[in-house]
């Protein structure tokens, strides 16, 4: 869509030397909502605790004081959907989606999810209302039960 505002844009700029279109704004791009990981993980993660004794660090670099680099974290990440075959298009920055996902759908306040990721707008976190399969999807109106009763 940008691309054909702009090749208008030119055409009556450049060619017809008329800026009709000065005013006009742009669309704003498309929101795509975060990819999210299942939870499967926590009985893996547990096994591997207490296989490998973590005390500092779940996953701690060459010197066990220190945490892993960034870049160490992504490739050991980028291997591991590898092996697993995971389909979704996820990055190790999925992890912070599916945990910020996962707070929300245990009843976390989306306060304290935003203060978590460090978000200084709240409509940031929104974003994961959207994602989250939310269990008060289930919750039912006063009125429900006054039927229910009858």
């Amino acid at each position: 869509m940008n691309l054909a505002i702009s090749a208008i844009k030119f055409f009556y700029n450049r060619v017809i030397k008329n800026d009709i279109l000065k005013e006009r704004r742009r669309p704003r791009h498309d929101k795509r909502l975060p990819v999210v990981l299942a939870k499967t993980v926590i009985d893996i993660l547990e096994n591997y605790c207490s296989q490998h004794e973590t005390r500092i660090w779940l996953f701690p670099g060459n010197d066990p004081s220190r945490h892993l680099s960034i870049r160490t974290a992504q490739r050991i990440f980028e291997q591991a959907i590898k092996k697993t075959c995971i389909q979704k298009s996820v990055s190790i920055h999925s992890l912070r989606h599916s945990f910020a996902t996962n707070l929300l759908e245990n009843g976390t306040d989306i306060r304290y999810i935003q203060d978590l990721l460090g978000h200084s707008s709240i409509k940031t976190t929104e974003r994961y209302t959207h994602v989250a399969r939310r269990a008060f999807l289930k919750i039912q109106s006063p009125l429900d039960s006054i039927f229910a009763e009858s």
